[in-house]
């Protein structure tokens, strides 16, 4: 068997679709002798018949049926690649990589990330969730286009767009500390404070909320702290977003005073200010700038 063409297989498929080598002509743009040759090319050089021409209209063989259907997969493959292909050459990112930090309030974000990218069919989204250092480290060694978290805003390398304030109060479960009218941190130093981990690999570490002298446990993300919390296994800050119910119906109670403030924090979206940034994730600055 020798190799076969791709306008042979193209051929065949249209005969197929269109039912009949007239029709494949017309939707091909080539004569009907053409066509009528590539397909008989093709069962040559496969060594079996694809059609049967004994009807009025042509039919699918068994064999040519169980070909067919491989060679459907095969010819949308080849259009996929071919988009691609245009894609790339209009200069347009096959994908994009963006960090969420463990503070975002995620059903908002998602929902617009969701809305973008599906107006940017041909760009994948590669989305990373980190804590603490991780969302500007991911930045800063190029693993990232684009992080959604806090920044310092007098860092040069930076530009960002304001996206809105979360505030963080410390909390803690009823029953677990006695009603003090004049609470101090040092009320709270023979609890259990627990604290997001880092997701940085190699940043200098950071402390944000954090009691000296304290017990400390440790957690991936705001869910797992805020989980811990509620079952009185440990205090500490949440985002109020993420606690709102909670606090509203009595689960958790709101420990902030003037010796122990809650915290505002800046959720920005960043980006590298010196990096060439391509047409797609320019489109997701402006549409981000715009929600």
């Amino acid at each position: 068997m020798h190799d076969f063409t791709l306008h042979d297989l193209q051929c065949f498929d249209a005969v197929v679709e269109a039912g009949g080598f007239q029709a494949a002509a017309q939707q091909l743009h080539r004569s009907h002798p053409a066509v009528f040759a590539a397909v008989a090319r093709l069962e040559r050089q496969l060594g079996f018949e694809l059609l049967d021409r004994s009807g009025y209209r042509v039919a699918l063989t068994a064999a040519g049926e169980s070909f067919h259907r491989r060679a459907r997969g095969l010819l949308r493959e080849l259009g996929s690649l071919r988009d691609h292909a245009a894609h790339l050459a209009a200069g347009e990112e096959s994908e994009l990589r963006v960090v969420l930090g463990d503070f975002c309030p995620r059903p908002s974000l998602l929902e617009k990330l969701a809305r973008f990218f599906a107006t940017q069919p041909r760009t994948r989204l590669q989305l990373y969730f980190e804590s603490v250092s991780g969302p500007l480290e991911r930045l800063l060694d190029g693993e990232a286009e684009l992080v959604l978290h806090r920044v310092d805003k007098a860092d040069p390398r930076l530009e960002w767009l304001d996206l809105g304030e979360v505030d963080f109060i410390p909390v803690i479960a009823p029953g677990l500390l006695t009603d003090i009218t004049d609470l101090r941190p040092e009320h709270l130093r023979s609890l259990t404070q627990c604290v997001m981990r880092d997701s940085a690999r190699h940043s200098p570490p950071v402390d944000f909320f954090t009691l000296e002298g304290a017990p400390q446990c440790t957690v991936p993300d705001q869910a797992m702290k805020k989980e811990l919390v509620l079952h009185g296994l440990a205090w500490g800050h949440l985002p109020r977003h993420l606690i709102a119910e909670e606090l509203a119906d009595g689960r958790l109670r709101d420990l902030s005073g003037p010796h122990l403030p809650g915290r505002r924090e800046e959720l920005v979206a960043a980006r590298l200010r010196d990096r060439a940034h391509g047409p797609v994730a320019q489109r997701l600055w402006s549409f981000l700038q715009q929600a």
